[in-house]
């Protein structure tokens, strides 16, 4: 059965650092992209990061750039964001995916696209 799970979340004081994993099943992490999202309370779903098959591409949103890393773990299976110097505004439900695609980027995929999401995992910076 294809499917991602993320773990790793939690709460985190401002300047922090957490690691969220994406472990897939089903299909190998690295022939395909694996993307991250995140949502927070009454906002709308944005890009964060991603990585193409064979590790090729990375992308950042603006607002991670420099703080936020993406790497994959072949043997694992999984793909990790690492996040660094963590704010407030960090805060919010990030999902991993895939859309099976040797490529990435940061749109959000449409309703009708398919994608494999993940349950999604909570991260809250706060002091």
């Amino acid at each position: 059965q294809l499917q991602v799970v993320e773990s790793g979340g939690g709460l985190v004081q401002p300047g922090g650092s957490l690691n969220l994993s994406c472990a897939a099943s089903g299909f190998p992490v690295h022939s395909y992209d694996i993307r991250w999202f995140r949502q927070a309370p009454g906002k709308e779903r944005e890009g964060v990061a991603c990585i193409s098959s064979n590790d090729r591409y990375t992308y950042y949103a603006d607002s991670v750039k420099d703080r936020f890393a993406i790497s994959r773990d072949n043997a694992k299976n999984t793909v990790t964001l690492h996040m660094n110097s963590l704010k407030p505004e960090d805060t919010a439900v990030y999902f991993c995916a895939t859309t099976l695609h040797p490529e990435c980027s940061l749109t959000v995929p449409r309703p009708s696209s398919t994608v494999f999401w993940g349950q999604g995992t909570q991260v809250t910076v706060s002091s």
